[in-house]
C-alpha cells in the first residue's frame, strides 16, 4: 500500500536540495499563500506546487490528496459565503465580498496543505531528522518524535483498514451514504486502534532506549548535510516568494 508521504527516489534538483532547504521552500510557499491577497498569486503558487510535483513525478499523489482536500475546501467556501457579508448583494445573503473571501480561503487551504506534503515526498525521513538536528540544532528527541509520528501515519492507516475489513467480514456495512450513520460505525473502531497504537508506541520506546537513544547527540550522525550553490539559489527563491506575497 503506497502512502501519500512515502519517499519517491530520484536525482532531480529538488531531491538534491538540503532537507532544511526543502523545508524552507515549503514554508516560503505556505507563508506567501497566507500573505497573498490576489487570485492571480494564489493560483500561481498552487500551480508552482503542482509544477514541482510534476517535475519530481509526484503529480499523481498530489492529485489524490487534492481529491481529499477539495470537499473540505468546498465546506470552507460555503461557510465563508454564509458568514461574510461585504459588498453588493448577489442573491439573498450571498454578497460579492463573501464570494471573494470564500474563494480566496478555499485556494489558501489547498495552497497551504500541498507544499509540505510534496517536500516530504522527496525527502527521506532519517535525512530530515538528522538535518534538523545538525543544521537547525533541534534536540534529537524532538526531531525523532516528529519523524516517528510521520512513520506511524501509514502504519495506523493499515491498522484501520485491517480493522475495517474484519468488521466488514462480520457484516458491518461501512459503505453507507449517510454520514451520521457512518460516523457512528467508525467511532467504535477507535478503541482497538488506540490499543494497538499504545502497544506499538511502547514497543518503539523500548527499542529506542535499548539502542542508546538518550546517548544520541548532534555529532552522532555519520552523515553531514552541507549547503551548496543550489541551496543558495533555493533560498533566494524563498525570499522572492515571501516578498511577492507581501507586495502582490
Amino acid at each position: 500500500m503506497v502512502n501519500v508521504i512515502d519517499y519517491i527516489p530520484g536525482r532531480t534538483l529538488l531531491h538534491r536540495l538540503n532537507p532544511v532547504t526543502k523545508l524552507a521552500l515549503a514554508a516560503s510557499i505556505i507563508i506567501a499563500t497566507f500573505l497573498a491577497n490576489t487570485f492571480a498569486l494564489l493560483i500561481a503558487l498552487l500551480a508552482l506546487t503542482f509544477c514541482l510535483g510534476i517535475y519530481v513525478h509526484a503529480a499523481g499523489r498530489l492529485a489524490s490528496l487534492l481529491k481529499l482536500l477539495v470537499p473540505l475546501a468546498i465546506i470552507m467556501f460555503v461557510l465563508q459565503t454564509v458568514f461574510v457579508h461585504e459588498g453588493p448583494v448577489l442573491w439573498g445573503f450571498i454578497t460579492v465580498g463573501g464570494m471573494t473571501a470564500a474563494a480566496k480561503m478555499a485556494l489558501r487551504l489547498l495552497g497551504i496543505a500541498l507544499p509540505l506534503v510534496l517536500m516530504l515526498m522527496v525527502t527521506k525521513i532519517t535525512d530530515l531528522a538528522n538535518a534538523c538536528v545538525e543544521v537547525l540544532h533541534v534536540p534529537y528527541k524532538y526531531a525523532f518524535t516528529f519523524t516517528t509520528a510521520l512513520r506511524f501515519v501509514p502504519v495506523f492507516s493499515q491498522e484501520m483498514n485491517a480493522i475495517t475489513e474484519a468488521q466488514t467480514a462480520r457484516g458491518v456495512e461501512y459503505d453507507t451514504s449517510n454520514p451520521i450513520k457512518k460516523l457512528q460505525l467508525m467511532l467504535p473502531l477507535c478503541i482497538p486502534l488506540l490499543i494497538s497504537s499504545v502497544g506499538k508506541t511502547d514497543a518503539t520506546a523500548l527499542a529506542a532506549e535499548q539502542r542508546g537513544f538518550y546517548l544520541r547527540t548532534r555529532a552522532s550522525s555519520y552523515k553531514r548535510y552541507p549547503f551548496h550553490a543550489i541551496d543558495v539559489a533555493a533560498f533566494v527563491l524563498c525570499v522572492v516568494l515571501i516578498v511577492g506575497g507581501i507586495l502582490l
